[in-house]
């Protein structure tokens, strides 16, 4: 059995068939999902789908969208977190972090001002006891210095696609790396050594779906441009991806599924309950 550490199943895209899809994931063997909100108005919905489907979520600010983030949205994350300290499925906070990679997130202002947000959070995090989600792109270095002067308990750098050092910094302050999509691209030379080299207790798997697709469902620009569809990602692409960490790694299959499982469960501890729990 899979766990999908990072879904956003609330996404627009799966307004037509969202419960089809994730009964799909579930067939695929994807037991659990982690859901992390992306803005304030999101909250309530992660919260509802993970209810419904037996899943979990995080409550945060993602970076993208903290042009439009209010102070007093951070107000409302605390007591959120406070509301809902005894829900189970309330695992992490997230997704937050710092995006260097966006141009409008880059000017000396906005930098300021995600940085402003993303310590706010770890802030939060820390006082509630809670591991965070992170969304690490063109970042690591200085998201690892909010780390240093605010730590928290545990987490994971979602879609990591740092240095060797920079993954080791992540682990040594007891996170896991996120492999998914980008791991099924044969272009992905480093990301492929770092997932190969790494202690197998420092990966997890997830998918980001809708976005970051395998390499199955990419279309190109060009072939867009004739009218072919950009293939969906979703959770139930899961098992997939992890057939190719697992040739990467050259072990078996229900070897890595047990530790990427257990990983998961280490650095988001709520989830470890959940998972034995019905859905």
């Amino acid at each position: 059995m899979w766990i999908d550490t990072h879904c956003h199943l609330d996404a627009a895209e799966f307004d037509a068939d969202r419960d089809v899809v994730r009964e799909a994931a579930r067939q695929a063997g994807v037991a659990r999902c982690v859901i992390p909100a992306v803005q304030r108005a999101h909250w309530p919905d992660v919260a509802q789908l993970a209810q419904r489907h037996g899943d979990a979520y995080a409550l945060g600010i993602h970076p993208l969208y903290v042009p439009q983030a209010q102070e007093a949205d951070l107000l409302a994350l605390d007591h959120a977190l406070t509301e809902r300290r005894d829900d189970p499925r309330l695992v992490a906070v997230g997704e937050i972090g710092l995006d260097f990679f966006v141009p409008e997130l880059c000017s000396p202002e906005m930098r300021e001002r995600q940085w402003f947000f993303y310590f706010a959070q770890l802030k939060l995090a820390q006082q509630h006891g809670l591991p965070v989600i992170l969304h690490v792109r063109r970042s690591a270095d200085l998201l690892l210095k909010g780390l240093r002067q605010c730590p928290v308990v545990s987490g994971i750098a979602h879609a990591f696609n740092g240095s060797h050092q920079q993954a080791q910094a992540f682990v040594d302050m007891g996170f896991a790396l996120g492999f998914g999509g980008t791991l099924t691209y044969e272009r992905s030379l480093q990301l492929r050594r770092l997932a190969s080299d790494l202690p197998v207790s420092a990966l997890v798997l997830e998918t980001d779906a809708p976005d970051i697709p395998p390499h199955w469902l990419y279309q190109t620009a060009e072939q867009r441009a004739k009218g072919v569809p950009q293939g969906r990602n979703s959770p139930a692409e899961l098992p997939r991806m992890a057939q190719v960490l697992a040739a990467l790694r050259g072990v078996p299959l229900p070897e890595l599924a047990a530790a990427t499982l257990a990983n998961a469960c280490r650095v988001l501890p709520k989830l470890a309950a959940l998972y034995h729990r019905d859905p």
